[in-house]
C-alpha cells in the first residue's frame, strides 16, 4: 500500500493496478482513490467500469487500444471479474504491450499467483494485497477517525469496540460513523455509548456463548441463544456456528500445543490476530477429546434434525444444557 500511496502522491501512474484480498473496505478506498487521481472530476468520455464474470476480453482489448478523448489517460476499472483465477491468456499477452495511455485497475476478492495474469501484471505494473489489519492499526485507525471529529475516546473502549463489532474495517466504519451521530453532544465516546448503539455481530454471541459454555455458565449460555432465536436465527444455523468455533478451538488448541505463537497461529488457521489472541484463551478450558466429541455431537444432532427425529429447537438448546453443566 506504501508504493499506492506514492504513486497517488506523486501523480505518477502505473499501465496497470491489482487490488486484492480480503479487506473490501480497503480495496474500495484505494479504488476510489486511484480512480480520483488518475482522471480529472466528471470524465466519463475516458472512464468505462466492467464488474462480474462473462466480461468481453476481446471487447475491453478494443477499448483499451481507443486513444483518450482530450486527456491524458483512459482509465478501465474491472472488479470481480475471476480473470486471475481462470486463465485469461489473451489479455494477460496484451498487458505486456498495451498502449502507455491507457491504465487498468482490476480488483480481486482472489487471485492465482501462479497464473499469467498476475505475473503479467506484477511485471508491467503494481500487485497490491490488501489483508484484514491487525489490531494495532485499527485501534489506531478508529483512535484518528475519532480525533479528527473532534471526540475522545479511550484505548480500552476502542478495544472494546472491536470485541463487539469485531474487525472488518467496512462494519467498523458503520459502528463508528453511528457513535458520532448519537454522541453528537458529547465529548467523549464510552462502553455505555457503544451498548446503547452499536450491533453486536452474530459471531461474537457465538463466541460468549462458547465462553459461557467453557466457564460452565448454563444459564448465561442459554440467554446468549434465546436471544438468538429473538433476532431470528434459525437453530440450525446457531448450531453451524458453534461447531465452526469448537472446530477453530481445536485447531487452535493443536497449534498451541506445536509451540506456534499468536501470529504464527492466527496465519495457519486463517484468522484475525486479534481474534487468534481469544481463541488461544479460550482452548485452554477443553481438552482435545472433549472438544472432538463435542463436535461429532454436533454433526449426529444435525444429521437427526435433517431427518425428522428431532426438534430444531430443542436440539440445540439440549446441546447447550448437555456441555454448560457442571460434569461435561
Amino acid at each position: 500500500m506504501k508504493s499506492l500511496n506514492e504513486d497517488i502522491k506523486a501523480g505518477k501512474f502505473k499501465n496497470v493496478y491489482l487490488l486484492f484480498g480480503e479487506e473490501a473496505y480497503l480495496k474500495k478506498q484505494y479504488k476510489d482513490r486511484l480512480t480520483k487521481a488518475m482522471l480529472p472530476e466528471g470524465d466519463t468520455m475516458n472512464y468505462a467500469y466492467y464488474e462480474g464474470k462473462g466480461i468481453s476480453i476481446p471487447g475491453i482489448i478494443d477499448l483499451a487500444e481507443t486513444m483518450p478523448f482530450f486527456a491524458e489517460r483512459r482509465l478501465i476499472v474491472i472488479e470481480n471479474s475471476g480473470f486471475f483465477k481462470n486463465a485469461a491468456p489473451e489479455l494477460a499477452d496484451y498487458i505486456k504491450t498495451m498502449p502507455e495511455t491507457t491504465h487498468f485497475l482490476f480488483v480481486e476478492e482472489e487471485v492465482d499467483k501462479r497464473g499469467r495474469m498476475y505475473k503479467a501484471v506484477k511485471d508491467k505494473g503494481r500487485v497490491a494485497e490488501m489483508t484484514r489489519q491487525d489490531e494495532k492499526t485499527l485501534l489506531i485507525w478508529l483512535g484518528r477517525t475519532v480525533r479528527r471529529e473532534g471526540k475522545q475516546i479511550q484505548e480500552s473502549t476502542l478495544r472494546y469496540l472491536l470485541s463487539i463489532a469485531g474487525t472488518d474495517m467496512e462494519n467498523l466504519e458503520k459502528e463508528l460513523e453511528k457513535l458520532l451521530c448519537y454522541t453528537m453532544d458529547k465529548t467523549e465516546i464510552t462502553r455505555e455509548d457503544i451498548d446503547a448503539i452499536c450491533t453486536v455481530q452474530i459471531t461474537n454471541k457465538i463466541f460468549d456463548m462458547v465462553e459461557a459454555v467453557a466457564l460452565k455458565k448454563q444459564k448465561t449460555a442459554l440467554n446468549y441463544y434465546y436471544d438468538l432465536l429473538a433476532l431470528k436465527e434459525p437453530p440450525m444455523r446457531i448450531l453451524y456456528l458453534l461447531s465452526r468455533q469448537f472446530k477453530q478451538l481445536l485447531e487452535v488448541r493443536e497449534l498451541s500445543k506445536k509451540g506456534y505463537g499468536k501470529k504464527q497461529i492466527a496465519e495457519a488457521a486463517g484468522l484475525h490476530p486479534f481474534v487468534a489472541g481469544k481463541y488461544i484463551s479460550q482452548c485452554k478450558a477443553f481438552s482435545g477429546s472433549e472438544l472432538r466429541r463435542i463436535l461429532e455431537e454436533a454433526a449426529d444432532l444435525e444429521e437427526r434434525v435433517k431427518t425428522g427425529r428431532l426438534n430444531d429447537r430443542m436440539s440445540v438448546e439440549l446441546f447447550i444444557v448437555k456441555y454448560s453443566g457442571k460434569e461435561r
